[in-house]
């Protein structure tokens, strides 16, 4: 039976991150990494319209710069030079901006594939062993470490075993750990948006008594769209043509970019959020979104994944521990308290604030974005927890 310090579960985004931000620690330790996947990464990148993107806090790119990744990356991230914030229909507005906050972009939208492909090429297959596709079936907790059983019927014991799996995660469940789910009785449509003219930089916040929507900047004069409506409604939007969908978003979005021209393919998700009520145990720590899983109008949930994923390898590295030692996880999540509360209850209340039709309640968002209009120590907290660095300094 093969014995490894660290076994991953999950070689998406946060999990490739994990291993990233372990390998150099790991290398001069002696420590083994395994990245366990059931969807093998593809040889090369293929750029697609209809690519999902994520949005990149200026905190991330600080992380990713640290562990040397952003030079590749930096190679398709679309800067976010300015956030217009808006509440259609009303006189509420405020506009952040890269320059004001005196850094180079408020944060940078990058297509998935690319931060997969930039994450699985920095790897280096002497520290981090891939084995994929394959997938955990079952989790057996040890007196010193975690007993993992492939579905290939191969077994392979680990000092900390890290769930990195997703929001949906069969292993959480299948270890007891429970999970409060909120939902906010919405889905999410996903699409890739061309307008006639360039985005220049700018994403849009434009909030609506029907839900909040984004159009945020990507490469090639696209914008990505997060449209947040009422389920029934966004099965009704998914599934009109082309050009009908553009019509009725054109109508809330206004004209700010011109005519919108062009609509890629439309994904849509049930939205909750979702907390697990346990994120670590003796050799055992629950990462990304299968610890917690945000609205994603405020763009924060990736973004305080990687934070989570850095503390948690300065934690493990710092200490002279072997990796699960149950003291050194608690110092993890402790340090990262106070993040987790603040990000996560800044993402719901913006959510259910601006998704409401109550009237007090859209005339005290219209003044509070006037306020951030008019009071620049308001606007630089803002933007501060937009750019992911509320906890930090700059």
């Amino acid at each position: 039976m093969s014995r490894v310090q660290l076994a991953i579960i999950g070689g998406g985004l946060v999990g490739a991150s994990l291993a990233l931000a372990l390998q150099e620690g790991a290398r001069q330790r002696g420590w083994r990494i395994v990245l366990i996947e059931p969807f093998a990464p593809g040889n090369s990148y293929q750029p697609s319209y209809d690519a999902r993107s994520s949005a990149l806090s200026y905190g991330t790119r600080q992380i990713y710069e640290r562990l040397g990744l952003w030079p590749a990356l930096s190679a398709r991230a679309e800067p976010i030079r300015q956030i217009h914030v808006s509440d259609r229909g009303r006189f509420g507005a405020t506009r952040l901006s890269a320059e004001s906050e005196g850094v180079p972009a408020l944060g940078y939208v990058v297509e998935n594939a690319w931060l997969g492909q930039c994450l699985w090429q920095a790897l280096d297959a002497e520290v981090v062993e891939w084995r994929c596709p394959a997938e955990v079936t079952a989790l057996q907790a040890l007196g010193d470490g975690y007993r993992l059983t492939l579905n290939d019927g191969s077994q392979l014991d680990c000092d900390l075993a890290v769930l990195a799996d997703g929001g949906r995660s069969g292993l959480r469940e299948q270890l007891g750990i429970a999970v409060k789910a909120t939902p906010y009785g919405q889905s999410a449509l996903i699409a890739n948006i061309s307008t006639a003219e360039a985005h220049q930089g700018q994403a849009f916040e434009r909030f609506t008594d029907e839900g909040p929507m984004a159009l945020l900047p990507l490469s090639e004069n696209r914008s990505a769209l997060v449209w947040t409506r009422q389920g029934g409604d966004a099965q009704r939007l998914a599934a009109l043509p082309d050009r009908e969908f553009l019509a009725e978003l054109q109508q809330v979005f206004g004209y700010r970019l011109g005519a919108l021209t062009q609509v890629g393919a439309r994904h849509l998700y049930p939205l909750s959020l979702v907390e697990a009520s346990e994120q670590v145990r003796p050799h055992l720590v629950v990462l990304g979104n299968a610890a917690h899983s945000l609205h994603p109008i405020a763009g924060q949930g990736y973004n305080l994944s990687l934070r989570d994923t850095l503390a948690l390898a300065e934690a493990l590295l710092d200490s002279p521990a072997t990796p699960g030692d149950f003291s050194v996880l608690q110092d993890y999540l402790q340090r990262q308290r106070l993040d987790q509360q603040l990000t996560v209850g800044f993402s719901d209340q913006v959510t259910r604030l601006f998704s409401t039709a109550q009237p007090l309640l859209v005339a005290g968002r219209n003044l509070g974005l006037l306020g951030l209009d008019l009071l620049p120590p308001a606007k630089h907290w803002f933007a501060r927890q937009a750019m992911g660095l509320g906890t930090r300094p700059l």
